[in-house]
């Protein structure tokens, strides 16, 4: 397991937004999102970001699958134009956030779940909450349960670094991770979901592992990630972290396989 999987997902810069993007009043609050929706699909296929990104980072992917799928890409709550919130930033209240934007916008389910890096996390929040209305998930180099520290265990420096570079929104939900990765562990089994994890092991010389000393790497939680969702299809990828930029064709197809599965 490369420490940088989880890690670069937290520290990567915000890009600009993305031209299908519009905003939406869902209870008062501005919500950006992507809503293309294909009645005669079967699966309607939701994004959930990692940290800092927003939903312009899925365009290639969005493009590679819209024409068989309904698509519901957004950006949380203090990212690009949607409005901050005052709501404690754990998995269970995004999850449920993002339930109320898709109910909001008549996306139905069956959903197929792709989540980035912490947005992979909330993915499998999401599918345990919720089974009956997930048809399957994919997780794009996806932070897991007990990964990531506990914040007050994290450096010094590392939590200085926070305060000065990372919005509150960041910073609060940086420092719900390990929370959130609990409440996926209390939730029941989904081994009967399709699941596909995407993991980046780039093989170039120049990639250097980085955790800024937030992650738990040592052999028992390796082992305990690598054994979680046994029925999981694992794909390992040469690529970058920002997957969905860098190697936007293996999610494609990834989410194709998928929804190949649903129409069965």
């Amino acid at each position: 397991m490369r420490n940088a999987v989880f890690v670069l997902g937290l520290m990567a810069a915000a890009p600009a937004m993305a031209a299908l993007a519009v905003t939406t009043l869902i209870d008062g609050r501005k919500v950006e999102c992507v809503a293309l929706k294909k009645p005669s699909a079967p699966v309607t296929v939701v994004f959930e970001n990692g940290s800092r990104a927003t939903v312009d980072k899925w365009d290639k992917v969005i493009d590679g699958i819209a024409p068989q799928a309904s698509v519901y890409a957004y950006n949380r709550p203090g990212y690009g134009n949607s409005d901050d919130t005052a709501a404690p930033r754990d998995g269970l209240t995004i999850v449920e956030e993002l339930r109320r934007n898709l109910q909001h916008e008549g996306m139905k389910p069956p959903y197929i779940l792709v989540g980035h890096s912490l947005g992979g996390l909330y993915m499998q929040l999401f599918a345990k909450r919720h089974p009956d209305e997930v048809a399957g998930i994919v997780l794009v180099d996806a932070v897991y349960p007990r990964v990531i520290k506990k914040q007050e265990d994290f450096p010094l420096l590392t939590r200085a670094g926070a305060w000065l570079f990372f919005s509150s929104t960041v910073r609060k939900e940086i420092g719900s991770i390990h929370e959130t990765g609990e409440q996926v562990l209390a939730q029941g089994d989904i081994d009967n979901k399709p699941m596909i994890r995407l993991v980046n092991q780039p093989k170039g010389t120049t990639a250097v592992p980085v955790d800024f000393g937030v992650v738990n790497s040592d052999p028992q939680t390796i082992s305990f990630v690598r054994a979680m969702y046994p029925q999981a299809k694992t794909i390992i990828v040469d690529s970058d972290h920002q997957m969905q930029t860098a190697s936007p064709e293996v999610i494609v197809q990834a989410i194709n396989d998928l929804i190949a599965t649903q129409r069965k």
